[in-house]
């Protein structure tokens, strides 16, 4: 979770649609499987490990990230959290990179990286925004370097040394939505070197509405390889 992005939503942020429906998807990824430690990347607030934490028999939880002012330790749901700059080896089963590939130039070099910290058989679950003609000031606000296809990421974890076990896309229900409303806002301000925000605290009817249809895509979504505004990949190290 960038905590840029927690500056604007602030408390709502598990309520928001996009976070809210996002949480759900990567439970359902991961249902079938018991993680008892997570290595949570690029973590930022801690928002889907501290998800995990609460609804799942998971027991601890290892967030990292360079944005941290200094390393400290928490609870969530009376389950241990250790917020940390950095990490070498550590006995992770589950490890999260939740939107963190994009913002880095050498995305097979990190996962190389943290593949190399966690044991056998350890399994990544992998989100990245998607389609490089949805590019936007957005991005930029975030300091994005790219989006991607769904055979895109395959091929990044591939070539990383992971074993794809599966990959879709996610929000395909509001894809059309969205997409519209951005291109739309692309051909309006040409310029789109201009760093700008699109997520907002939505009304409560919108949010709700947005929240419903993504839903509706719950069950059907790991089928999806199509389109739609997040790509997943769920991993495993050899």
């Amino acid at each position: 979770m960038d905590l840029k992005e927690i500056d604007i939503l602030g408390s709502n942020i598990g309520k928001h649609w996009y976070y809210k429906s996002k949480a759900k998807a990567m439970t359902r990824l991961i249902s079938g499987t018991s993680p008892s430690t997570i290595l949570d990347i690029g973590a930022g607030s801690g928002f889907f490990s501290k998800k995990l934490l609460s609804d799942t028999a998971a027991k601890e939880v290892w967030c990292v990230d360079i944005s941290y002012k200094a390393d400290s330790d928490a609870l969530e749901a009376g389950k241990p959290i250790h917020y940390r700059k950095s990490i070498d080896k550590v006995d992770a089963d589950l490890v999260l990179l939740m939107d963190v590939l994009e913002h880095v130039d050498d995305d097979v070099g990190l996962l190389k990286e943290y593949i190399a910290k966690v044991p056998s058989g350890a399994r990544f679950l992998i989100s990245v925004p998607a389609f490089q003609f949805l590019w936007s000031g957005h991005d930029i606000f975030l300091e994005h370097k790219r989006r991607y296809r769904l055979t895109q990421l395959e091929d990044v974890v591939r070539q990383s040394g992971l074993t794809v076990n599966h990959g879709a896309y996610f929000f395909g229900a509001v894809f059309p939505i969205a997409s519209t409303i951005r291109l739309a806002s692309n051909l309006v301000q040409r310029d789109h070197s201009k760093a700008h925000s699109q997520l907002s605290n939505h009304h409560p009817l919108v949010n709700a509405v947005l929240t419903a249809m993504c839903s509706a895509e719950m069950p059907f979504f790991s089928s999806n390889r199509l389109a739609g505004l997040t790509v997943f990949c769920v991993a495993e190290k050899p």
